[in-house]
């Protein structure tokens, strides 16, 4: 059975930080492309990044780069959100995902549609106040 689970959201002010993990179990963690998604209130879910199996290659959101950054421990099967930075734009209920297999880069591949992800966590709540 596979398990995702988030943790390490709250509540920060503007220009805060904030580190997000996703626990896994129940797949080939070491061999799965994963992903942290968001969604805000009234708004689709949208793609903030993605690693590759080894952690080798990343993908993010225009509106996200150069402040988050993603990483994965392969031993631990967990993945990692670091979020500096943050803006009251940021929040949003954060999950992570996963296809269960390798990331499919390029065009055709929809490396940051939530659409290509089958499973999820739960989330976890990140609030950032002006």
């Amino acid at each position: 059975q596979v398990q995702l689970v988030e943790s390490g959201g709250g509540s920060v002010q503007a220009g805060g930080s904030l580190r997000l993990s996703c626990g896994a179990s129940g797949f080939p963690f070491s061999f799965s492309c994963m992903g942290w998604f968001r969604q805000a209130p009234g708004k689709e879910r949208e793609g903030v990044a993605v690693i590759s199996t080894g952690g080798k290659n990343t993908y993010y959101g225009d509106s996200v780069k150069g402040r988050f950054t993603v990483s994965r421990d392969n031993g631990k099967k967990t993945l990692y959100l670091q979020m500096n930075g943050l803006k009251p734009e940021d929040t949003a209920m954060y999950y992570c995902a996963t296809n269960g297999r390798a990331c499919q880069w390029g065009i055709g591949g929809r490396i940051g549609d939530p659409g290509s992800y089958v499973y999820w966590g739960q989330g976890t709540q990140v609030t950032v106040s002006s």
